[in-house]
């Protein structure tokens, strides 16, 4: 893999899961990190930990704020005074508030999964392209879901798909309408990944037998595998791939 030096990168919940596993392979492949996170400062720290001699900073930020989300924004430029790479990676999946629930929880669920999946990454993108366009250009890196584009298999889980969805489409937009102006911008689409949160809706669905079954391959994607291919992506090296949908679901889901 190309080395990543020189490059200033922003991610976006970065203290767990596929945000920490991102975040350290960029940071072990040279580029300057910055690592958000939510409420979860340790796990930020510890993401860093082997490589911020001075090349890594963390901040947090509460995603369903608007202005904390600028807050993220300006601090994380004000570092290095250019930002090259945006992961918008943060996100909420909550098995809750579905059809069968009440208006409160359905309308409580909601809300959160559009102010921390759909606003905050697109007014993340929005200063980036801005800041892009005067600098020369840079890379969005959006982590969807398969659940983007086939549904989620938990019924609970509706409005994570539909929010899923949505910043794909925003990420495509920009794609299209910025390609002339060396914008890139990509769109990673997981299957079923080995996280915390994967975990925990396997256990809805009968466990992670019941689950692992239903895969080509009979395994779980690991993080490392989705960070190798964040990295990539980071390079700029293959800059027509840009607007594409990377499938990473080990051929279980195949368009």
């Amino acid at each position: 893999m190309s080395s990543l030096e020189g490059k200033t990168i922003l991610v976006t919940g970065a203290s767990k899961g596929i945000g920490s596993a991102i975040t350290r392979t960029l940071g072990f492949n040279g580029a300057s990190v910055i690592a958000h996170f939510g409420g979860d400062l340790q796990g930020a720290k510890d993401a860093i930990c082997d490589f911020a001699d001075g090349t890594a900073i963390t901040i947090g930020a509460d995603l369903s704020d608007m202005s904390a989300v600028d807050t993220l924004w300006r601090e994380a430029l004000d570092w290095r005074g250019r930002i090259d790479v945006v992961v918008n990676n943060a996100a909420v999946m909550r098995l809750c508030g579905g059809i069968a629930d009440s208006d409160e929880a359905w309308d409580d669920v909601w809300a959160e999964a559009v102010d921390v999946n759909i606003l905050a990454p697109a007014r993340l993108m929005r200063h980036a392209v801005r800041h892009y366009l005067e600098s020369g250009g840079g890379t969005l890196i959006t982590i969807s879901s398969w659940a983007a584009q086939r549904g989620i298999t938990n019924p609970e889980g509706i409005a994570y798909s539909a929010t899923k969805s949505a910043v794909m489409a925003a990420t495509k937009t920009i794609a299209r309408g910025y390609a002339k102006d060396n914008i890139l911008a990509y769109i990673v689409a997981p299957g079923v990944v080995r996280t915390r949160l994967s975990e925990e809706s396997a256990a809805t669905l009968g466990g992670e037998e019941v689950v692992t079954a239903g895969l080509a391959m009979g395994e779980w994607v690991p993080p490392e595998e989705l960070a190798d291919l964040v990295a990539f992506l980071s390079t700029g090296k293959c800059r027509h791939l840009s607007g594409a949908t990377l499938d990473v679901n080990g051929a279980s889901y195949v368009r």
